[in-house]
């Protein structure tokens, strides 16, 4: 890793932490599982397969981009993802829509599906997407490359992954802990943030900055 590609490691550490203290994430669901069962322990017995799911989402979306890249030049999937971002973020602004039909379900598979479901209808995975594309080689032919690409570019893809999903796992687990054992739900009837309002702007602002990075 050089040294000019730093911040965009840093950046995918980041973003995994911004995922992670939206409560519809994961860490509000893992607090009331914790409440509902009346143990500490059902907090953080919720944290791996939130943290699974959420990293499945995102290596899809960092797969999928990948192959693409066999048939797309650079240039078109930045647009192709700006494209998908932005339709992200509108549809954020106009309707809050969660995946539905789970309920309070506690198995490790269940919550990593609603895990899963809950990062790809926020289009988490394509946040990450403008900063892999910079991780790519940048050479002759770097229009057919990708970060998230076969043959080496797969371990930068898979790196990146799993440092996003650390900084997410580190930050839920935290936010979940000091919210059930210090603050309580209550605080968030005190001192709510619009998170939903906040991740369409982010998604809308990440889709222009796919464009001129």
């Amino acid at each position: 890793m050089s040294e000019g590609d730093s911040w965009l490691w840093a950046t995918l550490v980041l973003l995994g932490a911004y995922h992670g203290i939206n409560p519809g994430m994961g860490w509000l669901f893992a607090v009331a599982l914790g409440m509902q069962e009346r143990n500490r322990r059902s907090v953080w017995r919720a944290l791996p397969p939130l943290a699974v799911g959420h990293g499945l989402a995102i290596g899809a979306v960092v797969a999928l981009a990948g192959l693409a890249q066999w048939v797309l030049p650079l240039g078109t999937l930045k647009i192709g993802v700006a494209v998908i971002l932005a339709a992200f973020g509108l549809h954020r602004l106009v309707r809050h829509w969660h995946p539905r039909g789970s309920g309070m379900l506690v198995g490790f598979g269940d919550l990593t599906i609603w895990s899963f479901l809950m990062a790809s209808a926020h289009g988490a995975g394509f946040m990450l997407l403008p900063f892999l594309f910079q991780l790519s080689p940048h050479g002759e032919h770097a229009e057919v490359h990708l970060a998230a690409g076969a043959a080496a570019g797969a371990g930068t893809g898979l790196a990146a992954v799993l440092i996003h999903t650390a900084g997410y796992l580190l930050v839920t687990g935290l936010a979940a802990w000091i919210i059930y054992t210090k603050l309580g739900v209550a605080i968030l009837r005190k001192a709510w943030l619009n998170l939903d309002l906040l991740w369409a702007l982010v998604l809308l602002a990440t889709a222009a900055l796919t464009l001129v990075l």
